[in-house]
């Protein structure tokens, strides 16, 4: 079948199971369905407390085959899941299925149990380091599915991601079970991510190494959703949160791309009074924030929100009155952390909340102004920001698809290319998010808009904006770097693509070994 992304892509696939094909961004799909949720009710008096991660999985009744959950709120510093995977091992337990919400370089240990047949399924939203690379060399025994920080909520209240125990780190929890993650020595700030899993899996245990008597307060994630609490030493290092990609950038090349998007949203007419605005984690997505911090004082413009993963630099634009308040699915560093527990105008909300598109009105469709990075972009305005254009995985969606389908204006920036490999080629690796939901591509070569937003393109040329085709980027991406060759793919497939609505957007292949290094 050749899907609404003119990705071809069969009709079954062993391991997954029954393909739907993408059919498009804007698909009507009426109403939906949630699951059932079973629940065992806790006894008067009955005591919610275990001595370990052992005791948990025999308590919980963890069997072979089942799928275990973990939120990456601590992203590289979280200790949990390897800790719980080496106590699955222990317990000779295989063929389980992690869903964790992101993988990073920290949980290089769960590539040894994928290799000795403990973990044989995973589901997760975004994938870097050796789990990246060993998932990309064919190790993972059944393919690895990829989706959308908001389509993983869908996928689980609708029951096609069946929970069987979620264990949630939580920096901050008593005896019933009431946590948060803003208190404790590993305070990381908000829990988006856990609290459909706490909700719909068939246990939850929580983990924390900051045990406090009832009640906690504050709690976001409260009692009557917890089976068990485990006190550990350490659930990971807070300091973890702040990686490579969440610094805003101090390339010049960089600056001018941040200043001609910030250009971009003052033409468009929707940076005024009352707008809501994200931006990424990349390092040229957060400097365009600091432009339009610049430009929202300098014109005396307050927004409604900003959204998403908050830094630093969100925090400030809230402490100036820029914005009203701030909506935050994911502290992306220890500033954020502090504001969120402080400022009563700095809100949580959950990942469904967020971005999960079987709702009645997730977060995202709300935004007015998005800011999007990308590893490629292609003539059709599709982005891969999944995997390099070696075919390695290396990244995955997050909140990249979802606040595309919401927003009213959806900005990718990036470089005309990166080392060898051009970053606006004819065709992506693989389609992350696809084109009909992009409308603006800004380069250091320009601006090129897609043909669908014929009304913008009117603006940014009557603003003197350095408009250019899209084909023309191309070009210019291939005099720096060349044209790319194909990826050395074999037949096996490592990983599915899901769309936010579970339909398959795109697949990705085995790559050879010597390829990952």
């Amino acid at each position: 079948m050749i899907n609404a992304a003119k990705r071809e892509v069969p009709d079954f696939i062993d391991g997954y199971g029954r393909v739907r094909p993408f059919a498009g961004a804007a698909v009507d799909i009426g109403e939906v369905s949630r699951l059932s949720v079973k629940v065992t009710p806790a006894r008067p008096g009955s005591d919610k407390v275990l001595g370990s991660v052992g005791e948990a999985i025999a308590a919980c009744g963890l069997a072979d085959g089942m799928t275990i959950s973990f939120h990456h709120c601590l992203r590289n510093g979280d200790q949990v899941l390897n800790r719980v995977l080496e106590a699955v091992a222990e317990a000779g337990l295989r063929d389980m299925t992690v869903s964790a919400t992101a993988l990073f370089p920290v949980h290089a240990p769960l590539v040894g149990h994928m290799e000795k047949g403990v973990v044989t399924g995973l589901y997760t939203n975004y994938l870097s380091g050796p789990v990246a690379e060993a998932v990309s060399r064919g190790v993972l025994k059944r393919p690895a599915v990829m989706q959308t920080h908001g389509g993983r909520v869908r996928a689980i209240e609708a029951g096609d991601l069946p929970i069987d125990v979620a264990f949630v780190a939580a920096s901050s929890c008593d005896a019933a079970g009431n946590m948060n993650g803003v208190e404790g020595p590993s305070a990381f700030g908000v829990m988006g991510y856990s609290q459909t899993d706490a909700r719909y899996a068939r246990r939850t245990v929580a983990v924390t190494d900051h045990l406090v008597p009832h009640p906690a307060c504050p709690i976001e994630i409260g009692q009557e959703y917890v089976d068990y609490v485990i006190p550990v030493d350490r659930i990971g290092d807070a300091r973890g949160i702040v990686s490579g990609t969440t610094r805003v950038t101090e390339d010049p090349v960089g600056l001018g791309i941040a200043a001609l998007a910030a250009g971009v949203v003052e033409a468009s007419g929707l940076m005024k009074d009352g707008f809501s605005f994200q931006t990424g984690a990349g390092r040229i997505s957060l400097a365009v924030a600091a432009c339009l911090r610049e430009a929202m004082q300098r014109k005396g413009i307050q927004g409604s929100f900003a959204s998403g993963g908050i830094t630093a630099y969100t925090v400030e634009m809230l402490e100036e009155g820029l914005f009203r308040t701030l909506l935050d699915a994911q502290c992306f560093d220890l500033r954020a952390v502090e504001s969120l527990r402080t400022d009563r105008r700095h809100q949580g909300m959950s990942i469904g909340m967020y971005g999960n598109p079987h709702n009645k009105g997730a977060v995202v469709n709300y935004l007015d102004i998005m800011i999007l990075g990308a590893t490629e972009i292609d003539r059709d305005f599709n982005v891969n920001v999944t995997t390099g254009s070696d075919g390695v995985l290396m990244g995955g969606s997050g909140g990249h698809t979802d606040t595309a389908a919401g927003a009213k204006l959806a900005i990718v920036v990036t470089r005309l290319a990166r080392k060898r490999y051009p970053g606006v080629v004819d065709r992506v690796t693989t389609v992350t998010t696809p084109g009909e939901t992009i409308d603006v591509l800004v380069t250091e070569a320009g601006v090129a808009v897609n043909p669908r937003r014929q009304d913008l393109l009117v603006r940014l040329r009557d603003a003197g904006l350095p408009v250019v085709t899209i084909g023309e980027l191309i070009e210019k991406a291939r005099g720096i770097a060349g044209v790319p060759e194909s990826p050395p793919w074999g037949e096996k497939i490592v990983a599915v693509m899901e769309y936010r609505d579970g339909t398959v957007i795109d697949l990705v292949r085995q790559i050879r070994p010597s390829a990952t290094g």
